[in-house]
């Protein structure tokens, strides 16, 4: 019974979605380049679940690099109109488009000329005749049993906005660089960051010449601590000595050169490079280390897997 419950909610807001999708409201591509115009803010309004739906798709707008503010309508009746000003395009949220609450906004924006798009799931409502862009809400029947608490059609909204921004995301050309910049905290941080903000600087650099002897060359590597070392060749780095390039030269490892028992051409990274590829890299060939280093081979930093895992990749 309660599966049947979940399953039927799920399907009933899946198909409202779905119809959504085939058939856009006629203003969506209006409203998109309407956001991609403004030189101010994106402010959103709503009551209630609208109220709470209109906060995330501000959050949204605002982490894929559209400035945007959520504006209370109780609280702007009270003095936070001030917050939305000529420059600025207003998203307001009524599913009914009758929400006395936001008879306020809609005059103050009607009166200064900012750019109104209506989000509503009726088309001859108050707030759709005072828009300039309607986004209309298919007719979708909401998913709980009495047909009245906003299920459907909170998800259809929500949904749409999400649409919204990321289609002026998009537009944008925004780049994983950029939101990484509203994103530095969390696993999303660490999965957006770049080898250069992990990497160890050349000071921790465990570097030899090829005609380094390899007694030489293990002090290198025990004071380093990162159980590799790198070889280098007029300030390239031409190879990388591995444990497992000690344990196939262990017969004569202390007559021989470090060039002699490097590994040549060994895998490097650029600083630019996400650290996340980096970790894939070191999974894919069971390495704990790479080099990076710059255009030339010119070694510029260490990252380790332990880098990685502090950083909170895995």
């Amino acid at each position: 019974m309660i599966r049947a419950t979940a399953r039927r909610v799920l399907q009933t807001e899946g198909r409202a979605v779905t119809a959504m999708a085939e058939s856009l409201p006629e203003d969506f591509a209006d409203a998109v380049q309407a956001v991609l115009d403004t030189k101010g803010r994106v402010i959103l309004s709503g009551i209630g679940k609208s109220g709470h739906i209109a906060r995330k798709i501000s959050s949204t707008f605002a982490s894929t690099g559209t400035p945007s503010a959520f504006v209370h309508p109780a609280e702007a009746s009270h003095g936070d109109l001030g917050m939305v000003t000529p420059g600025d395009l207003a998203i307001l949220i009524s599913n009914s488009g009758e929400t006395s609450e936001l008879r306020d906004i809609v005059a103050h924006v009607t009166r200064f000329s900012i750019p109104l798009i209506a989000i509503s799931g009726r088309s001859g409502s108050t707030l759709m005749q005072a828009a300039d862009f309607k986004l209309l809400l298919p007719p979708e029947p909401e998913a709980c049993s009495l047909g009245m608490a906003p299920t459907t059609s909170t998800t259809l909204t929500l949904a749409l906005g999400d649409a919204l921004a990321v289609a002026v995301m998009e537009r944008r050309g925004f780049l994983a660089e950029q939101f990484h910049t509203f994103h530095p905290g969390g696993k999303l941080g660490a999965q957006l960051a770049k080898v250069s903000q992990l990497m160890h600087g050349t000071e921790r650099l465990p570097l030899v010449p090829e005609t380094e002897s390899m007694a030489e060359t293990l002090v290198v590597m025990s004071e380093k601590g990162f159980g590799i070392a790198g070889v280098t060749e007029s300030e390239k780095l031409v190879g990388v000595i591995s444990d497992g390039d000690l344990r196939r030269n262990i017969a004569n490892l202390m007559d021989r050169s470090a060039g002699e028992v490097a590994t040549h051409n060994p895998r490097c990274i650029g600083p630019d490079m996400l650290a996340s590829e980096a970790l894939a890299m070191m999974s894919e060939n069971k390495i704990t280390a790479l080099f990076v280093v710059d255009s030339d081979r010119r070694p510029l930093g260490i990252l380790h897997l332990h880098d990685c895992l502090r950083a909170g990749l895995l």
